[in-house]
């Protein structure tokens, strides 16, 4: 892993000194690869443990971001990817798993690209782009709501938060079972299929369909390293000694791996994990070696992803693109901390042929997660992991190579909303279509051509939300407040320059700045259409109220059909009754006269 490491730094250093590359005269292609739930320091060119040479080669001749901030939630930060537009303004505020029924059909909560919202996609293709995308969707599930009405000309897409990465079955009781798209269609997955071998098969497919060369855009949203964790043994195999000292090993690790290569800087307090995380040597050997290899299928999971990346990036250069084509590589959040250790789901899990064990693990049939303390380990050097506005859930990766990008390291503070202005300014899109709804992002062409060392000053105030756990950055200084279950609903102000592990709430310290902070939040707020969530709310137990629904909806005609018929059955029977008796009573009658 220290060869990894060093071989990776050395790559990133090596970049430091050529010249800005000259841009194309030709529009550029683009690739997006997004990995799903990928913490900051995974991949190893980030410092993590899991072999990932391509990507880490793209990082090495391209730009690679060390203040990147996405949203802590999968489809918000989609939704933001896609379209340079804040969550709320895009419909797409959170997910259907988490929605309190309050907020269902709200402005904003509409859990569905909202009208004027406009894809890059959909700003692409009038250019002469074609536009494919495999994958993760999950962007609305009505009519209309799928890649081809949103400027896809081709697309093979989930439209769900997950699903089985070896099988065509559903991952959690919310959904009845896999929800694939071809082009709109509902569409079924190949034999042999493992996710993200699918996933780049489908899209070479699609790319290889032109005999025109028009430029492209390639989406690619692979499911690793979403639940359920799994990949091919001989990738998990790299690992299964890697983690086998515990969660508070890595964290450590990871923490002092980030110093040395300056993601933080030296002397950073280290974040305390959560004090209700269970501790590792508290867990019994069998325990210990079975949540070791789960991290172990985590890894491989994404070694595996990288492996395909690589493919593609071969089919590439065979066909002459590579050169003219820019790279987008990065994360929707942070790591995933959800257990499948719920006696209730472990029952689903089982119905539905899944098992937890340590047979097998990561492979068909093996339900993998690697829960909230090795997620708290995995998002070091910072605090908690998805879905919550601690850096844990959004300081990912992001990795821009290609023409027009200078080579080296980006240390400026960027966000999701910005990709989609940088890409749109790259290829010269001209203005948005009349009726557009306006973008929050801003283009980093600046940062990324070296004319400007950053696109944000220290004056400008940039919040998030998501289903009520909500934060604001502004220069050096973010407040955070985190809900229930991992949270307790109270606003705190850091220094994330010097503390940017959250370590050290600075608010009494600093009254005026966190009063002016909290001012500029409930602006944002206003801004963009948050809506508070109810009193009491909690992520955890609203997605088992959720799913709960879910379940008895599809059941209900079933429910109903049973209680029709057993109506009907209990109508028959005493009907059967009264002739009964009342064949008696005549009978009775007769023998009385």
């Amino acid at each position: 892993m220290k060869l990894r490491l060093l071989a990776a730094l050395a790559a990133l250093t090596a970049i430091a000194a050529p010249a800005l590359p000259q841009a194309s005269p030709e529009k550029p292609n683009i690739v997006i690869l997004l990995i799903d739930d990928g913490a900051l320091m995974d991949l190893g060119i980030y410092g993590g443990e899991a072999a990932t040479p391509n990507i880490d080669a793209l990082a090495g001749a391209g730009a690679m971001f060390t203040q990147y901030r996405s949203s802590p939630l999968c489809s918000p930060s989609r939704a933001m990817l896609l379209t340079g537009i804040d969550n709320h303004r895009t419909g797409i505020s959170t997910i259907p798993e988490v929605l309190p029924p309050e907020h269902v059909g709200q402005p904003g909560y509409t859990m569905s690209l909202e009208p004027g919202v406009t894809t890059l996609a959909a700003r692409l293709k009038p250019l002469g782009y074609r536009t494919l995308m495999t994958g993760k969707w999950h962007l609305g599930s009505g009519e209309g709501d799928l890649p081809d009405s949103h400027g896809f000309v081709r697309s093979f897409a989930l439209d769900a938060s997950g699903a089985d990465n070896w099988e065509d079955k559903s991952y959690m009781p919310f959904y009845a079972d896999a929800p694939w798209y071809e082009d709109g269609q509902a569409a079924a997955l190949p034999e042999d299929f493992y996710s993200s071998t699918f996933i780049v098969d489908k899209m070479i497919e699609y790319m290889d369909e032109d005999t025109n060369r028009a430029p492209f855009l390639a989406y690619l949203g692979f499911q690793a390293l979403h639940i359920p964790v799994q990949a091919p043994p001989e990738f998990t195999a790299n690992y299964l000694d890697t983690y086998s000292d515990g969660w508070e090993a890595l964290q450590t690790r990871r923490w002092k791996r980030a110093q040395e290569i300056g993601l933080v800087p030296e002397g950073a307090a280290q974040p305390a994990l959560h004090p209700d995380l269970r501790k590792w040597d508290g867990l019994p050997e069998d325990k210990q070696r079975l949540f070791a290899a789960r991290m172990a299928v985590n890894a491989g999971m994404l070694e595996a992803m990288d492996h395909h990346v690589g493919r593609l990036i071969d089919h590439l250069k065979t066909n002459g693109t590579y050169d003219n084509t820019v790279f987008v590589i990065t994360s929707d959040n942070g790591p995933e901390p959800s257990s499948a250790e719920d006696p209730r789901f472990e029952t689903w899990l089982s119905a539905n042929g899944y098992h937890v064990g340590i047979e097998g693990i990561g492979e068909k049939g093996s339900y993998g997660f690697i829960g909230p303390e090795f997620a708290s380990a995995a998002s070091s050097p910072s605090y908690l992991f998805k879905f919550y506005v601690s850096e844990g859930g959004l300081r990912v990766p992001l990795i821009m190579a290609g023409p027009g990008i200078a080579p080296g390291r980006v240390d400026a503070f960027a966000m999701v909303t910005d990709v989609t202005p940088t890409l749109l300014e790259m290829v010269n899109a001209g203005p948005a279509p009349e009726g557009a709804v306006t973008l929050d992002g801003r283009s980093l062409l600046p940062v990324l051509s070296g004319a400007a060392p950053t696109v944000y000053s220290d004056e400008d105030a940039i919040g998030i939300e998501v289903s009520g756990n909500a934060a604001l950055y502004k220069g050096p200084w973010k407040i955070t407040r985190n809900l229930t279950p991992w949270g307790d609903g109270q606003w705190r102000l850091f220094n994330l320059e010097t503390d940017p592990g959250e370590t050290q709430d600075l608010s009494a310290a600093n009254a005026a700045l966190f009063e002016q902070m909290q001012a500029d939040y409930a602006a944002y707020a206003a801004r963009v259409g948050v809506l508070e969530v109810p009193s009491g709310y909690d992520s955890v137990a609203q997605v088992e109220k959720n799913m709960t629904a879910a379940v008895l909806k599809r059941a209900m005609p079933k429910i109903i059909a049973f209680s029709i018929g057993g109506l009907l059955l209990l109508g028959g029977l005493v009907w059967l009754i009264y002739n009964i008796l009342r064949n008696r009573k005549k009978k009775a009658q007769g023998n009385a006269a």
